[in-house]
């Protein structure tokens, strides 16, 4: 059974990369380009790992992964973010993520982690 994996980012070809790398890895993924509908998939599709931009217009990381929690959703979060900013990454670190990416990130290490984190339940 593939993994699900939600992939929120305002840009779309950070999206499209992540699509087609852990497409390629046998997963399923779902993309969101702001925070609407990344809860909305969030409901309809219950994601095994989400990864999340910090920076997204409108709601950003930090309200979605809030809404998540809201949700009750345990949900494995991993943080992307172009900007490193470290209050805000340890506050996501807080509400449950597990790790962060700084942008350009090593899509090599970004698939090993996620991976990792989705296989280390079995």
């Amino acid at each position: 059974m593939p993994k699900k994996v939600l992939v929120v980012d305002d840009q779309f070809g950070i999206r499209m990369l992540l699509q087609e790398a852990l497409g390629k890895e046998g997963h399923q993924v779902f993309q969101a380009p702001n925070g609407p509908a990344a809860l909305d998939i969030i409901r309809r599709e219950n994601p095994d790992l989400i990864l999340l931009d910090m920076k997204i217009p409108g709601m950003d990381g930090l309200e979605i992964l809030r809404n998540i929690r809201k949700l009750n959703v345990d949900v494995k979060v991993i943080m992307m973010t172009a900007y490193g900013e470290l209050d805000l990454i340890q506050e996501a670190m807080e509400l449950g993520a597990l790790a962060h990416f700084t942008k350009p990130f090593d899509i090599d290490e970004l698939r090993q982690v996620v991976n990792a984190h989705l296989y280390e339940d079995l």
